[in-house]
């Protein structure tokens, strides 16, 4: 993926929105719905939004379907061979979350790149309301449609797996719902996580490498490291406590759904809030 074309694209559609919705806070009180709706404008209007948005559904959904239809083609059918059902049918979403994270970089150090910053902030002076509109508007605009992702993704991987005639399970089953929750949870934070680190480091390309090598490249080194080591840090990495919300059978040497939910969360909280300090701080 080019982010130099992804931002040179975005350009002209970012200046736009942004420059409207600044001639609108300049004619009436800057509100946080207001400048919520000026990031609505903005997140719907850009065409790399709804390029990434797509393709992080189809990886939800299509990886789901490939996993469901060639799992247990092997020594046999039983679900012991193949673990558990509800996490072949979301296969798809650690490789999405490697476009929701690039979504949440561009949303956030694309302006940088476009120079639309400016604009949004002498729109909105006080700063910080922009940072959590920001915030606001993605992560209910991809859990929303994460959610539906995941539950489709399910629901076929599931009737894939059971024209098949391998063992399934249902969403009244234990644990089932949870973790499809914590799918949509899990990609729609890999995306939080990627807006804050682009608020941090304001260069797209460095951002998304920073991103990139946290949730996908440092777990599998860490498998390198000796087992005393490996048991000790692994579980506590973004990715992997994240992965202890979304199975229905949790291994032995992971944390349990709701301590992965809490680090989790820690994660995004503790970038949220450097972000927050340096946006205030720093010049646009």
């Amino acid at each position: 993926m080019s982010t130099t074309a992804l931002d040179t694209q975005d350009a002209q559609d970012s200046r736009k929105t942004t420059g409207t919705a600044g001639r609108h806070a300049g004619g009436q009180q800057v509100t946080f719905p207001r400048v919520v709706h000026m990031e609505w404008i903005k997140l719907r209007s850009l065409r790399s939004t709804l390029y990434t948005l797509a393709i992080t559904v189809a990886l939800v959904i299509g990886f789901g379907l490939l996993f469901s239809s060639v799992v247990g083609s092997g020594d046999g059918p039983g679900e012991d061979d193949f673990g558990d059902p509800t996490s072949i049918s979301l296969g798809g979403v650690m490789l999405a979350a490697l476009a929701v994270a690039v979504l949440g970089v561009l949303m956030s150090a694309g302006e940088y790149a476009t120079g639309s910053i400016r604009a949004t902030l002498a729109a909105v002076p006080s700063r910080l309301p922009v940072l959590w509109g920001k915030v606001t508007v993605f992560a209910v605009v991809s859990f929303a449609l994460m959610l539906v992702a995941v539950l489709g993704a399910f629901l076929a991987g599931q009737s894939v797996m059971s024209s098949r005639g391998l063992d399934t399970t249902s969403l009244s089953d234990p644990g089932v719902f949870r973790a499809l929750i914590g799918a949509a949870v899990y990609l729609t934070g890999a995306g939080l996580i990627g807006l804050a680190v682009g608020v941090l480091l304001r260069n797209t390309a460095g951002a998304i490498t920073l991103v990139v090598g946290a949730l996908f490249v440092v777990p599998g080194l860490i498998q390198l490291l000796p087992s005393t080591w490996n048991d000790a840090i692994g579980p506590y990495l973004p990715s992997n406590a994240a992965n202890a919300v979304m199975t229905v059978r949790t291994a032995s040497d992971s944390l349990s759904p709701g301590s992965g939910l809490m680090v989790f969360a820690g994660y995004i909280v503790v970038l949220l809030a450097g972000a927050a300090v340096l946006f205030k701080r720093r010049d646009a």
